[in-house]
């Protein structure tokens, strides 16, 4: 089929062996490509059950048919396993230049099984495949595994890889790409599927080639996405981000009062104005960078130029602004910056780092955690030096570095004495930088995400706090964004299954705030040569959704999973325009499963399995 490489790489890292396969095209229509045909994979080829750190577990890296085309910002890739942070269904999505490359040295995707008795990695280059011994690397940063293995096989290669926390299965242990200067790295950052690609001995996947993509029209093709590339070029999203990053958000989000602070006990940071987008801009800042194809260029290089801080690197983006910072309590831009660095470096999500190190910190404050577990160390907000250091600790799993690499949801299963009334995560994925109890709609995003505590699944935080119009999704008012309104969880429906097209196609969902339903699906109808209708674009993405929910059912979630932590129910706001306010989301909820049609325990019901094409799996749940 146009748009595909043709070519799945199956790695066994128990016997070394490789071989190629690619779906039918019936596969293909159904699920594209990226997580929507590497979840296919995953429950076809995995039992129930299964230990997500063992053999068993299945590590899939799958690009889009968009991926390395002339699209706006299609240069994605996405990673999906069991997570053995969640125990469900893990998927991680990274940009940059590494599905470019990979894709064009010759491969779809590649399907890891199995664990290698050494450190190995996966050369990929011009359509041939092969495992290196990767022993003299193991144990090394992602910056510095990067120069290595492009001093090795040449400048032009690209890297994706592991650091020590992945090594050290860190159960938020990230996987990091284009790890080397002018890109400085990107992360497939959530659910631990870098533990998963450690626990199976795997350091690197090193590609490179100049392989064709093939188009069905290629002169077509080529001028509608220079059209779609033209408009992204003019729009007000451009102008914003490429000034100020995704820290733009910072000062949004905190005037409304839905900036998590201090393991979330306020929605007001009173010192974001230095940590904000402009004070990035006025002290750190030294160039702007884009991923493959981005007209936007959101990327920041930043750099620390003395102090005990000194360095520079990608970043910081407003989710680690916020969870290295005002979830800590941090107010110095340097320090946060630095601790950002040091996620990508060791190969962590910054988003459950933060969340952990700010719940382990509030369990000290509390006398649930004391000196007796963190080997005398004494936690406290605002202290840059403790946060640092606990993320070496993190990453060795050295002290209490070894409890806080489980994440929030152990953890506070560990402690227990009321720690999970503030363990803040859902379904074991901490919540990314927005306080439902200011945006009640966020809070139905993340409890039916099916990833767990997820900003992107649907992508609300942006009509929810901003009043921004997505184009992807037609009437997308989210109405007064502190009111529990149960017709709006259509809307959020809606956003799960457009948005969950994007992983599918490699494309950057940024771009379905300037591009509607209709301009993807004519770019995918020029590219894969048949005509695949906005209609297709709307249905694609539900059924890849309900595939991903049947998997979460197998593994034994349910309604009772779909629940935000009890803080954000039980215990107002204390301060800013959101002050007095909780989430009340059952409501919502009953709503959302009855515009999806699942039941009342949210599993999907046969009648939707079977308007979907997935009656196979309905044995699966029922």
């Amino acid at each position: 089929m146009y748009g595909y490489m043709g070519k799945i790489l199956r790695v066994n890292l128990s016997t070394g062996e490789i071989s190629e396969e690619f779906p039918d095209e019936e596969v293909l229509r159904d699920f594209l490509g990226g997580a929507g045909l590497a979840t296919w994979y995953l429950i076809n080829e995995t039992e129930k059950g299964i230990d997500p750190l063992g053999s068993e577990n299945k590590l899939i890296f799958m690009t889009g048919p968009l991926t390395g085309t002339k699209s706006p910002s299609t240069g994605r890739y996405s990673v999906v396993c069991k997570s053995p942070l969640t125990g469900g269904w893990g998927q991680a999505n990274s940009a940059g230049f590494w599905g470019r490359d990979f894709k064009r040295s010759g491969f779809d995707g590649v399907i890891f099984e199995g664990k290698s008795e050494k450190p190995v990695y996966l050369l990929t280059e011009n359509g041939t495949a092969k495992l290196l011994d990767a022993s003299d690397i193991w144990g090394k940063n992602t910056s510095e595994t990067t120069r290595i293995l492009k001093d090795a096989h040449g400048k032009f290669y690209n890297v994706s890889c592991i650091g020590p926390a992945g090594e050290n299965l860190v159960k938020y242990a990230a996987i990091i790409n284009d790890a080397d200067e002018p890109y400085y790295g990107r992360a497939a950052g959530r659910c631990g599927v870098g533990a998963v690609m450690g626990s199976k001995n795997l350091k690197a996947i090193v590609s490179y080639g100049k392989e064709k993509i093939a188009i069905a029209d290629p002169e077509e093709y080529k001028e509608e996405a220079k059209k779609r590339f033209d408009w992204v070029n003019q729009s007000l999203l451009k102008m914003t981000l490429e000034v100020y990053g995704t820290a733009t958000m910072l000062d949004l989000v905190n005037v409304k009062g839905g900036l998590p602070t201090r393991n979330w006990q306020t929605g007001v940071f009173e010192n974001a104005d230095s940590i904000n987008g402009t004070a990035i801009n006025e002290t750190i800042l030294v160039d702007r960078k884009p991923c493959f194809a981005c007209p936007i260029a959101c990327g920041r290089v930043a750099e620390i130029k003395e102090g005990k801080y000194e360095s520079k690197g990608e970043g910081p983006e407003y989710e680690s602004i916020g969870a290295l910072g005002t979830m800590t309590g941090i107010d110095d831009l340097n320090a946060i910056t630095y601790a950002h660095f040091k996620c990508n470096e060791y190969g962590l999500d910054t988003i459950s780092a933060g969340n952990t190190i700010g719940f382990a910190i509030e369990c000290f404050e509390k006398g649930i955690l004391t000196k007796d577990h963190t080997g005398g160390i004494e936690f406290n907000w605002n202290n840059p030096d403790l946060v640092i250091d606990l993320l070496d600790k993190i990453t060795k799993r050295e002290g209490i570095g070894d409890l806080l690499a489980e994440g929030t949801k152990i953890i506070s299963e560990k402690l227990n004495k009321g720690s999970e009334k503030f363990a803040m995560h859902v379904k074991g994925l901490e919540l990314p930088c927005y306080d439902s109890r200011a945006a009640k709609i966020t809070g139905l995003a993340y409890v039916t995400a099916n990833r767990g505590g997820d900003h992107i699944t649907a992508y609300i935080e942006g009509p929810a706090f901003l009043a921004m119009p997505f184009m992807i999704v037609e009437e997308a008012d989210v109405g007064d964004p502190l009111q529990e309104i149960p017709e709006k969880a259509e809307i959020v429906k809606n956003f799960e299954d457009a948005f969950g097209i994007f992983d599918a196609i490699g494309g950057c969902k940024f771009m379905g705030m300037v591009l509607t339903a209709d301009d993807w699906a004519s770019l995918i109808s020029k590219l894969l040569g048949f005509e695949f209708t906005t209609e297709d674009f709307r249905k694609t993405g539900e059924r890849i959704y309900n595939l991903e929910r049947i998997y979460l059912i197998r593994e034994g979630f349910s309604r009772k999973d779909d629940k935000l932590p009890p803080r954000l129910l039980e215990e107002p706001l204390p301060e800013g325009p959101a002050a007095g306010h909780t989430v009340n989301l059952e409501p919502m909820l009953d709503a959302y499963y009855a515009f999806r049609g699942w039941d009342s325990n949210g599993k999907p019901s046969k009648e939707k399995m079977e308007e979907l094409g997935l009656e196979k799996y309905v044995s699966m749940i029922y």
